[in-house]
C-alpha cells in the first residue's frame, strides 16, 4: 500500500504530532508498505533528505508561528499536490490537519483518493488560550477538513465526544502506542537521582512543551512542598516566565530518546498540568516507566489514568488540588510503588506495532468502502 502522510509537524520537531507521524511511517515500512511524508520545512533546513527519517520526506516552505518560533506553519506550495500525485498514493493520511492538512485533503479530493484524518490537537482550546477567541473559526476549519475525510480517528473518548458535539462524523477511536522497551522501570538510575536531588528530595517531573496552554505554572504550589524537587523537561516560549514562577525547580531543557527515558524513570511522581490534551503521550511514557501520574481530569488523561489505581486525577487548572495530590503521594511510598506497577501493566500491550496494525486496518476498511461505493 502506498500512503502519503501529510503532517503539520515532523522530527526534528519534538511534539506528539511529529512523534506519531514518525512512528506511523516506521511501522508502515516495517510492514512492507511504501509511505511518503509531506511536512513543513524546519528552520535552516536544506533540500537534502532527512537523515533519520524512515522514508522519503518532502518539505514544503514554512514560517515560524509568531511568538512561538518552535512551531512552523506551512506556506502555500505546489510541492504537496505534486508529491501526492507522484507517489501514486492509495490513501492519504492527514496528521492533525489544519493548515497543510487542509491542502492535503484538497489534493486527495482532486485525485479521487480516500483520506484518513487523525485528530490530535485541541486547536479550539489553543485559540482560546492564545487569542481569547477564535474557537468558532477553529471548529469551522476542523469541520471542513474532517467532514471531507473518509474517516476521522480520535485518540481518546473525550476527543471523540468533542468532535461529535461539533458536528463531525465517521469517527473511530485510534489510541497512541508507547515504546515499552525504551521507557521501562529498570532504567531508574540512583546516580542520576542524586544529581537531580542532591539532598534526597522526592522528584516530581513535568515533561512537555513550555507554552501557555500547558499551564505549567500550576506546579508553583508543588515547588513549595518540603522535601520536593520539581524537574521540568522541555522548552518553549514560556520558559523565562516559568523560571520565575517555579522557584527551586530544575530546568533540563529539551531531552529525547534514551536520555529522556532515563529521566522519566528517575522520577517519583509525574505531574501533568495541561487541560487541552487530546491524548497525552508523556503520561503513557511515565506509566511505562513505572511512575505514578497526577493529571487533570480532562481530555486524554481521562482514558489513560485509572484514578486511585495508576495515579490521581485532579480538577483542571486547580493548583491546590494538584499540590495536595502530589503531597499525598509523597507521603505514601508503598502507594506510589503500587500505582507505578499498575501503570506499567496497563500500557504493556499498547505497543506501536499493535496500534500501527490497527491503523493499517483503518486504511484497508476505507479502501474497501470506496471500492464498494464505486461498484
Amino acid at each position: 500500500m502506498r500512503v502519503v502522510i501529510v503532517t503539520e509537524s515532523f522530527p526534528p520537531d519534538v511534539n506528539g504530532v511529529a512523534h506519531c507521524a514518525q512512528q506511523t511511517a516506521r511501522h508502515l515500512v516495517r510492514r512492507g508498505h511504501d509511505p511518503l511524508v509531506v511536512a513543513p520545512a524546519v528552520a535552516g533546513a536544506t533540500d537534502t533528505p532527512d537523515a533519520d527519517a524512515p522514508c522519503e520526506v518532502v518539505r514544503v516552505p514554512s514560517l515560524p508561528l509568531p511568538g512561538y518560533p518552535q512551531v512552523r506553519v506551512a506556506l502555500p506550495s505546489r510541492r504537496l499536490a505534486t508529491a501526492v500525485a507522484a507517489h501514486r498514493a492509495d490513501v492519504v493520511h492527514l496528521a492533525s490537519p489544519f493548515v497543510l492538512g487542509v491542502r492535503g485533503m484538497a489534493a486527495a479530493t482532486r485525485l479521487g483518493l480516500p483520506a484518513v484524518a487523525v485528530y490530535q490537537t485541541d486547536l479550539a482550546g489553543y485559540a482560546r488560550t492564545y487569542m481569547g477567541a477564535g474557537e468558532g473559526a477553529a471548529w469551522r476549519r476542523l469541520r471542513a477538513v474532517h467532514g471531507a475525510a473518509d474517516r476521522t480517528l480520535a485518540p481518546s473518548t473525550a476527543a471523540a465526544r468533542d468532535l461529535e458535539a461539533h458536528g463531525i462524523g465517521r469517527i473511530r477511536l485510534w489510541r497512541r502506542g508507547v515504546d515499552t522497551v525504551r521507557f521501562r522501570p529498570d532504567l531508574r538510575d540512583e546516580a542520576l537521582r542524586r544529581e537531580l536531588a542532591p539532598n534526597g528530595e522526592l522528584l516530581v517531573g513535568y515533561i512537555g512543551r513550555l507554552a501557555p496552554e500547558k499551564r505549567v505554572e500550576l506546579l508553583a504550589g508543588v515547588c513549595g512542598l518540603p522535601g520536593i524537587r520539581v524537574v521540568v523537561v522541555g522548552d518553549g516560549p514560556s520558559e523565562p516566565a516559568l523560571r520565575v514562577a517555579l522557584p527551586g525547580a530544575t530546568f533540563l531543557g529539551r531531552r529525547t530518546g534514551d536520555d529522556l527515558a532515563r529521566i522519566v524513570a528517575a522520577l517519583d511522581v509525574f505531574a501533568h498540568t495541561g487541560p487541552y490534551e487530546t491524548f497525552c503521550q508523556t503520561v503513557q511514557e511515565a506509566m511505562a516507566s513505572g511512575v505514578p501520574v497526577v493529571a487533570p481530569a480532562a481530555g486524554g488523561p481521562l482514558d489513560l489514568v485509572d484514578h486511585r489505581r495508576t495515579g490521581l486525577l485532579v480538577p483542571p487548572d486547580d493548583t491546590t488540588a494538584l499540590r495536595d495530590a502530589v503531597a499525598s503521594l509523597a507521603e505514601a511510598p508503598a502507594l506510589r510503588a503500587a500505582y507505578g506497577r499498575a501503570g506499567r501493566a496497563a500500557v504493556e500491550g499498547r505497543t506501536w506495532e499493535a496500534v500501527g496494525d490497527e491503523l493499517i486496518g483503518h486504511y484497508l476498511e476505507v479502501l474497501r468502502e470506496r471500492t464498494a461505493v464505486a461498484a
